[in-house]
């Protein structure tokens, strides 16, 4: 069906373009009817990648073997109408070399929605990024914006994050949004908040700057709290406190915990850029060149 509706789309521009479809180690039968839709039509392309290395290496595997002059990107549960595809175009030849599919509306559950929203409500702030939660990954990129997107070597990326990177001319048009028509997002809640953490440590370093922002707030409060103790010893009024001190002990040395953690966390994204792994392996192909 969505091969079907990509062509009828996508066949109202021009009849030279390809759909490369991109199974990221699916534990179904995906590859299986892969191998159908390219054995019909030669303008449909496989990758099979070795194992699931993750949406947004899936989506750097597609962008590297696409060869038109514009890409789209879209997910395949047709939550996104390939019917748009024509619009995007459209926008895009005016000049954009980014054009976004911005949802009227989003047709997940209120949950979903909810965390969501909250996700990226704290990412923008962390990121310094504006990100709108009606826009996720259905768009299409002039080639300039393909071959810079590619050119992006962190190891950690997400897609969406990257093309505000980039900058370039950059436009929206409005499109609805469908109900999954079968199967369940593999975003849970948990990966959404992991999600999240791992693209705050990997566009900012905000984290840390508030980790010593949090340090500096209670270090003012310690230096009022000795101020504080020697008036009263002077006074003579010096209280034992045991319950106090161990409480203060406890939050602070919890605080240095999560502090050293997020340190920990910048030195480990740090240490898996610098192995310079591939982003992903390729290991079957259809209808492309190795």
């Amino acid at each position: 069906e969505l091969v079907q509706k990509i062509k009828e789309a996508a066949g109202t521009i021009t009849e030279r373009f390809e759909i490369v479809l991109v199974e990221d180690g699916s534990p179904d039968t995906s590859w299986v009817e892969i191998e159908k839709e390219c054995e019909k039509d030669e303008r449909v392309k496989g990758v099979r990648l070795s194992r699931n290395f993750g949406q947004h290496f899936a989506i750097t595997a597609a962008l590297a073997h696409a060869k038109g002059s514009a890409v789209v990107v879209m997910d395949c549960d047709l939550q996104d109408d390939p019917k748009h595809i024509p619009e995007l175009f459209h926008k895009l030849s005016e000049g954009h070399d980014i054009v976004y599919a911005k949802r009227d509306t989003r047709n997940y559950s209120f949950i979903k929605n909810l965390f969501s929203r909250m996700f990226y409500k704290v990412i923008s702030w962390i990121s310094n990024f504006d990100l709108d939660p009606n826009i996720g990954n259905y768009t299409i990129l002039s080639r300039k914006a393909v071959d810079a997107f590619l050119s992006f070597n962190d190891y950690r990326r997400g897609y969406l994050f990257v093309l505000n990177w980039l900058g370039f001319r950059r436009a929206h048009i409005t499109v609805e949004h469908h109900t999954r028509g079968q199967g369940s997002s593999s975003y849970s809640v948990g990966r959404l908040i992991a999600l999240a953490l791992d693209m705050a440590l990997s566009y900012s370093d905000k984290p840390l700057r508030l980790s010593i922002y949090s340090g500096l707030v209670f270090s003012a409060m310690s230096f009022g709290g000795i101020i504080l103790v020697l008036v009263r010893y002077f006074q003579g009024n010096l209280l034992p406190g045991w319950a106090s001190t161990i409480i203060a002990v406890m939050l602070i040395g919890g605080l240095l915990m999560v502090f050293l953690g997020i340190i920990g966390l910048y030195v480990s994204k740090m240490f898996e850029q610098t192995k310079q792994r591939p982003f992903y392996l390729v290991q079957d192909t259809i209808n492309l060149q190795s």
